[in-house]
């Protein structure tokens, strides 16, 4: 008993020794800020979801309907990649402004789109951006919270996608039918202002300048091929898939040239194989992401399209 009792005494003298949490003063504006950021990508995936068919249907371009998606997850796999880089050499501000830039930028690229190809091309930035920002975040939980606090955080980073999930489809299929497809992606670069208003002064009083300020760390070209490598062979694959023609074997077996060593390279060692710790989780965690975003991309395509 006297065990416990000087137990949570020292729990208490801890606690009086670093008052506050993520809502604390020195914290709040950047974590209101940050985890803004956050629903505000959560409520474009799934909103873009919903309004996807009806962009689709409009700009005569359904057969292509699934790059829309793979021009997005194929960019931001090589921006997460170069954002980690960045944010080492630099900080985490410079990539997560410039990833908020193409963020917003590919959003009005596809919400002014007048033919397919743009629309996917705007989507292709967009990934660029949501690469960049992601990760940039990541660096700025690192650095700006100390330990004690980085659960709470990032307990709020996965909160932050629980009430775009629930409102995101009904707000988007609601804008959609009442004013148009195109204003469900120009909508939301206004949006990000506020937010960033609050996190970035923060962030470069907190959190800015390269992780080693005596010898920032230079670009890792080999990871930066490697990432390009699965960009590009992931995209080959996904062009193959979609042509079903014999000739389409070539740009697959390039894609898988590309992609498996490359994989391979920038996984932890034994992922292929569910090695224990960190290797298996991060082969359940793609293979449960893979199949999310399937269901999330054609879910609704099905349902515009066979049920009205």
């Amino acid at each position: 008993m006297t065990a416990l009792k000087s137990s949570r005494t020292g729990i208490s003298t801890a606690g009086q020794q670093k008052p506050g949490g993520v809502l604390g003063r020195e914290h709040r504006a950047l974590s209101v800020g940050i985890v803004s950021v956050v629903m505000l990508i959560a409520f474009e995936a799934t909103a873009v979801g919903t309004a996807m068919p009806v962009a689709a249907r409009e700009l005569h371009g359904v057969p292509l309907y699934a790059f829309a998606f793979s021009a997005y997850f194929t960019t931001s796999l090589f921006a997460m990649v170069l954002s980690g880089q960045w944010s080492d050499r630099a900080g985490p501000l410079a990539p997560l402004t410039g990833g908020i830039t193409a963020f917003g930028a590919g959003l009005l690229m596809s919400g002014t789109a007048g033919a397919m190809w743009l629309f996917i091309l705007g989507r292709a930035v967009q990934g660029l951006g949501g690469g960049l920002v992601i990760v940039a975040l990541y660096v700025v939980v690192s650095r700006a919270y100390e330990e004690r606090l980085r659960p709470a955080i990032m307990a709020a980073f996965a909160a932050g996608w629980v009430i775009p999930s629930i409102v995101g489809p009904l707000a988007a299929g609601t804008v959609t039918e009442r004013l148009g497809w195109r204003w469900v992606f120009t909508g939301i670069p206004v949006l990000v202002v506020l937010p960033l208003a609050l996190a970035l002064p923060a962030i470069r009083r907190m959190a800015s300048g390269p992780a080693d300020p005596g010898a920032p760390a230079p670009f890792d070209g080999r990871r930066i091929r490697l990432a390009l490598g699965i960009s590009l062979g992931a995209g080959l694959l996904q062009y193959a898939g979609q042509d079903l023609r014999p000739w389409s074997l070539v740009p697959a077996v390039a894609g898988a040239a590309l992609l498996v060593p490359a994989a391979l390279g920038l996984l932890p060692r034994g992922t292929y194989r569910a090695a224990r710790g960190l290797p298996s989780v991060v082969l359940l965690r793609g293979l449960a992401a893979g199949a999310f975003i399937s269901a999330e991309s054609f879910v609704p395509l099905m349902l515009v399209t066979e049920r009205g």
